[in-house]
């Protein structure tokens, strides 16, 4: 048995090798505007690149305004949403690391307030937004009520819900060609 420890040291994935194992995992920060990022994005990740971690992983960020968690989740559905992902990208990589990236879309678990503020959905009229799942059935009885995506002449299956979602993830990841993120999970 190999009694060397492997966590510090480079990990090749296909094209890109962190310098380590040490992997951040995304944690939702809610604290977007618009699906913006801001100076608390820059330093929260900033600082695990600069602490030594091989892989900094930004939040889940949603490929529409529809899908997000909550009205301050991270978002990729505007153009003007790259600049901030792309400063913060290539923070990361100059202190060494490998930036990445979650997209998401929270379908019938969207549009709810903020862990600390409640579970419980955020109505219309205070910036909410109406739901998309793949059926009309909430997730449970605090969560709204979702609009049922379908297929035209064709029927839904879960392994391919994001062809449902116009310009998503597609138009989303075609965005992230542009900044320095060098993975996308």
């Amino acid at each position: 048995m190999n009694a060397e420890i492997q966590l510090f040291s480079p990990l090749p994935l296909r094209s890109i090798t962190p310098r380590n194992r040490i992997m951040v995992s995304p944690m939702c920060q809610y604290s977007a505007h618009d699906g913006f990022t801001n100076d608390w994005h820059l330093v929260h990740l900033g600082s695990r690149a600069v602490g030594g971690a091989g892989i900094v992983m930004v939040e889940a960020t949603a490929v529409e305004a529809r899908g997000r968690i909550s009205p301050q989740d991270l978002g990729l559905w505007k153009d003007e949403q790259m600049a901030g992902l792309a400063r913060i990208a290539a923070f990361i990589k100059a202190h060494g690391a490998v930036p990445a990236i979650q997209l998401a879309h929270a379908g019938r678990k969207a549009s709810t307030r903020r862990p600390w503020e409640g579970r419980d959905a955020v109505p219309i009229g205070e910036g909410g937004w109406q739901v998309v799942g793949p059926s009309a059935q909430p997730f449970n009885a605090t969560y709204p009520l979702p609009q049922a995506l379908t297929l035209a002449g064709g029927k839904w299956r879960l392994w391919r819900p994001l062809r449902l979602l116009p310009n998503a993830p597609w138009k989303p990841a075609s965005r992230l060609s542009k900044s320095m993120l060098r993975m996308v999970i």
